[in-house]
């Protein structure tokens, strides 16, 4: 009875204070019930209540749905305009939510460039190409060669730059987020490898050539500052998960000192042998040469710091010397998923697929869109003359822009 009486007051109390007080307002879900957005835009939905689970789906015209995330924030794009309902349920045993979010998603006013607009991050690993693709002139600073590589690789300009040697890297992105359309490849890369036309070993895959793969990162702008700050994930390509593929891989290049004594090979165009020291995480070191071809500096001079590290997945070395003698080397192109690996015409091969993406633990993650794109040199290796393997680029585009979406003039 006591308790009873403890209950009965609590209520009557309860019902006295709410008729003297304004109704107290319910906590937001943090989500309204309708949003309307450009198509190639991501639409950021976070609730801010806490559950057990989160599953997000999808309603189509006949009421049936479909997943599309268990994420508790959910990203959403679309390339095409229309009306999309979706249901979000807080999966909770005690406080279970179900709600529903109408998304208008329209056509831009202005057309969007199927080409790269945007350079975010250029950060070359010493190479023998780096301070001349793109030039490096006295005074130039990190902002002012960003801007000479957007003039080289946005539109169609096709005017290459140079990655480096491994770990080097690109950042770019385009006017709108580029979409991942199912059972569809979604952008493309293009670089400069060929295939040999003339090989000492008749045996050898036609692919063989002048392959230097880059792997291809996607990230989307989680935090809305505009900035490619947020988590990375790799398209995992043909060899991703393969043996012989290094993850985790770090390697530190540190700058030749002023007083460093140059140590030529003979009788080769290999001026100095010992010219930029890099040291890996997996213990092993070596150099990047210097040669006769190049003699400018190969550490980015723009950077200020003496050394630089760089951390991904490294593939295995694809450059042979088929002909025994050093004098002719075979880089072999890998299957698929990596830039400047296939001569560009050879289409499917310079395409990717946001599909392809995984975490940093080899996980599948599905990402609707996404707003940045990195790429950087995939090997670490030297082939005699022909010096680092360093992964070039000139144009990248996205497949998906259709300008008949627009509204007429």
């Amino acid at each position: 009875m006591k308790n009873l009486y403890k209950i009965l007051t609590a209520a009557i109390l309860s019902t006295t204070l709410s008729a003297c007080e304004p109704e107290i307002e319910m906590v937001s879900l943090g989500i309204d019930e309708e949003y309307a957005i450009e198509r190639m835009r991501i639409l950021h939905l976070h609730p801010e209540f806490l559950g057990e689970a989160y599953r997000w789906s999808i309603i189509d015209s006949l009421g049936n749905d479909s997943v599309i995330s268990t994420e508790r924030d959910l990203y959403f794009a679309r390339k095409e305009p229309g009306i999309y309902n979706l249901r979000l349920n807080i999966i909770d045993d005690t406080d279970p939510v179900e709600h529903y979010i109408k998304v208008v998603v329209w056509s831009e006013q202005v057309a969007y460039s199927k080409y790269i607009t945007n350079v975010y991050e250029y950060r070359p690993a010493p190479g023998q190409f780096v301070n001349e693709l793109p030039k490096y002139k006295e005074g130039d600073t990190e902002e002012s060669m960003l801007k000479k590589v957007l003039e080289c690789i946005s539109d169609k300009n096709d005017v290459l730059i140079s990655l480096g040697g491994y770990g080097g890297y690109v950042t770019f992105g385009f006017d709108h987020a580029v979409v991942n359309v199912p059972g569809e490849m979604d952008f493309k890369i293009l670089g400069n490898s060929f295939y040999a036309e003339a090989n000492p070993n008749p045996n050898a895959p036609e692919s063989g050539g002048s392959a230097e793969p880059g792997i291809v990162m996607v990230s989307i702008d989680r935090n809305g500052n505009g900035k490619p700050d947020d988590e990375w994930y790799e398209l995992a390509g043909s060899e991703y998960y393969k043996p012989t593929t290094t993850h985790n891989y770090s390697v530190t290049y540190y700058r030749t000192p002023a007083d460093h004594v140059a140590t030529p090979i003979k009788q080769t165009p290999i001026t100095d042998s010992t010219y930029i020291q890099w040291i890996a995480n997996n213990g092993t070191t070596g150099y990047i040469e210097k040669n006769s071809y190049h003699r400018q500096d190969y550490f980015p001079k723009w950077i200020e710091a003496d050394e630089m590290t760089f951390t991904g997945t490294l593939l295995p070395s694809n450059g042979i010397d088929e002909s025994g003698t050093g004098s002719y080397y075979v880089l072999y192109a890998y299957d698929w998923g990596y830039a400047d690996n296939h001569p560009n015409e050879v289409e499917d091969k310079s395409c990717f697929n946001i599909d392809w993406a995984v975490d940093q633990n080899g996980n599948h993650v599905h990402l609707d869109a996404v707003d940045f794109i990195r790429v950087f040199t995939g090997v670490n290796q030297a082939c005699g003359w022909l010096g680092e393997t360093s992964t070039e680029i000139c144009r990248a585009e996205d497949l998906h822009i259709d300008n008949s979406y627009l509204p007429n003039p």
